[in-house]
């Protein structure tokens, strides 16, 4: 079985999480550190959250910070969002040969919907999984192997394509395949990255077939 990362691996969308929480912090006339970046951008959105009113010390409880990101976000995802080169011709190719397919997503549900419905993109796979479902990150040593029951399928039998090192790392650890996809938003990490994957690709374009 392939299962698909959605976020900066089939749709070009981790930049606007960058924008997402920028704005959200200026609001507050807060400024965006590394640190913050780095933990907001592999985590679950309620663990995000909670991390987030405890790093500014925010008021705001963590339904309503979820909220309003959920709000500056949907736009984008509903219009906005580009798929990223060769993602629906991998998907295709895979379809055409029998190859089952999941989705294991960090991205909130309702916003992955949106952009899920506009590119039509559950047709292709036998389950979309969410992060929040686990109630784990996905680099946690536990998500994959959890993953992987709730699938039912063998983790030896399993590929990952995903463009986050931490989420490759903890994959493998697990005994999955991995592919690692290049991003932009992980450009920093990209060494870490291949030495957590079985192969590496600077664009899904290169996973077909000609």
């Amino acid at each position: 079985m392939y299962i698909f990362d959605l976020d900066g691996t089939l749709t070009d969308s981790n930049g606007l999480w960058v924008e997402v929480d920028q704005e959200f912090l200026s609001r507050r006339g807060l400024v965006m550190t590394r640190e913050y970046e780095d933990v907001v951008g592999r985590s679950i959105f309620p663990a995000a959250a909670d991390f987030t009113r405890a790093y500014y010390h925010l008021p705001d409880s963590p339904q309503a910070i979820m909220a309003e990101w959920e709000a500056l976000a949907a736009h984008h995802y509903r219009d906005l969002v580009p798929l990223k080169p060769g993602a629906l011709e991998v998907l295709d190719q895979c379809q055409a040969k029998g190859i089952p397919m999941a989705l294991f997503t960090a991205c909130r549900p309702a916003l992955a919907r949106l952009v899920l419905d506009r590119f039509r993109l559950e047709d292709y796979f036998s389950r979309v999984v969410y992060a929040e479902e686990l109630g784990l990150d996905k680099h946690d040593p536990r998500s994959f192997p959890r993953l992987c029951r709730l699938l039912g399928a063998r983790p030896e039998d399993c590929t990952l394509f995903d463009d986050n090192p931490s989420n490759c790392a903890a994959a493998r650890a697990a005994g999955m395949g991995v592919v690692g996809v290049y991003d932009v938003f992980y450009s920093h990490r990209q060494e870490e990255l291949k030495g957590a994957c079985h192969r590496y690709v600077h664009s899904l374009t290169q996973l077909l077939e000609r």
